[in-house]
């Protein structure tokens, strides 16, 4: 097969060079069918000897010329094909245009272009061996006869029979090397993968997807619209003095992957986990437009509120008593975003004020509240119904900050309200019509039903 720059391709594997075993199996049958032929015929005289001394000698200027040239050896390999070729053509010539020797020679040749260079090739080496035939007529005065000698027949026979032995050894053999390097390189493969997937747990899939597609990996930043989510446990330090580890460990890693499932169904980068604590980012590496992207940040949240009802129910069973209650924090604004670090060592995440505000929120936020800034506010209000909790004052911050509490999505409210939820003293209730399977209805409606009745005919003191 033709390479880019026109050189048949095995010219050009320095790794097996066929074209070298080619010429020294052609130069050995050549020299032994000369040799058998002039014995038969009466001796070797001085003309069987010279071409002998010929083929050797040229085995040799060869062989060294590629050693000295070997920087430039896939042209210089090119040029002595051609060479080849015409040796193959001054043979057939010498040996008097026997028919065995001239068919096996011809196909020798046609085999050795096909399978290394293609059909180019082959019409090249055509060439080169006519070419070869007609110097030896010319210098020679050889008759374009056809000799049909016996001796000539099978000394070539043999000859051939030889070079396709070595060959088929010489080929077995580079199949072998090609099967184990092959093997090899699976088996880096296989590595490779599963470093790449050891090393990927380690990033975002938000992340992961954008460095696949080609995004830089460089110290590099930029100025962008982002919106940022920061959540905490409320009374998680408290649990942690009260838990034994395993238990605690079990615990948390069961909550973060609830939570970082949720915020990869909305599309979020995850930067980072500080304990109990999560921060989400929307807007890079990918991004939606300013509104959408804070809609999906929002809609992650309240997902996550509704998750937390469910995880408290399965923790409850487990032994622990005291309800975890998640706080969140939602921030729009202008941040900047990237790789910060070292050539060596780089964090992709973002930095600048509003990435604080978010946090403050966070912090300033109820236990199950959801307290974003008046530019989330402004860009959600007409999907999401919130309640305007006022000027309220943060850490940081000089001036208090206008803070909006997220309920619920408006489409879920009013008549077609599908997300109740009342907790206090000694009640609470949580209900999510949407995830209420049709055969578990009655029961429900039989729960409320009992502890209405049972409600109204207890003295309450």
């Amino acid at each position: 097969m033709p390479t880019s720059d026109n050189k048949p391709q095995h010219l050009m594997d320095k790794g097996f060079p066929y074209q070298d075993i080619f010429r020294l199996l052609v130069c050995i049958a050549g020299g032994f069918s000369v040799a058998v032929t002039h014995y038969a015929n009466g001796g070797i005289d001085v003309a069987a000897a010279s071409i002998i001394a010929a083929l050797a000698a040229y085995l040799l200027v060869t062989y060294g010329a590629l050693k000295v040239l070997e920087e430039r050896r896939p042209r210089v390999s090119l040029v002595l094909s051609y060479v080849d070729a015409a040796i193959v053509g001054a043979l057939i010539a010498f040996l008097n245009f026997s028919f065995l020797p001239l068919l096996l020679f011809l196909l020798l040749v046609q085999f050795n272009a096909l399978l290394h260079g293609g059909m180019r090739k082959l019409a090249e080496d055509v060439i080169f061996t006519v070419v070869g035939m007609a110097a030896v007529i010319l210098l020679t005065g050889h008759a374009l006869t056809f000799n049909t000698d016996f001796e000539t027949n099978i000394a070539t026979l043999v000859a051939i029979g030889l070079y396709i032995s070595l060959y088929a050894l010489f080929s077995q053999r580079h199949s072998k090397e090609l099967k184990s390097k092959l093997n090899a390189l699976e088996k880096q493969a296989v590595q490779l993968k599963l470093n790449n997937y050891h090393i990927s747990k380690y990033l975002s899939p938000t992340l992961r997807k954008a460095i696949s597609s080609g995004r830089n990996v460089k110290l590099e930043t930029q100025r962008k619209k982002l919106t940022i989510f920061f959540s905490d446990i409320k009374g998680f330090s408290d649990l942690a003095e009260e838990m034994e580890a395993d238990a605690l460990t079990e615990l948390l890693n069961n909550y973060l992957t609830e939570m970082s499932e949720i915020a990869l169904q909305y599309g979020g980068t995850i930067d980072k986990f500080i304990g109990d604590a999560v921060m989400v980012f929307f807007g890079d590496p990918s991004s939606k437009g300013a509104k959408t992207d804070c809609v999906a940040a929002v809609s992650m949240a309240i997902a996550m509120k509704k998750r937390m009802k469910e995880l408290q129910l399965r923790w409850a069973n487990q032994g622990i008593q005291k309800p975890l209650e998640i706080r969140m924090g939602v921030n729009t604004g202008f941040c900047t975003v990237g790789n910060f670090g070292t050539e060596n060592r780089l964090d992709y995440t973002l930095l600048g004020t509003e990435v604080n505000l978010a946090n403050r929120l966070e912090s300033a936020a109820e236990p199950g509240e959801i307290l974003m800034s008046h530019e989330t506010y402004s860009l959600v209000k007409d999907v999401i119904m919130c309640r305007d909790q006022g000027e309220i004052k943060v850490k940081g911050y000089q001036h208090p900050i206008r803070a909006y509490s997220a309920v619920d999505f408006r489409k879920n409210l009013g008549k077609n309200q599908t997300y109740y939820e009342h907790i206090t003293e000694g009640f609470s209730i949580y209900l999510d019509i949407d995830k209420v399977k049709n055969y578990d209805k009655d029961k429900i409606l039989k729960s409320l039903k009992d502890a209405s009745d049972r409600l109204e005919s207890t003295t309450i003191r």
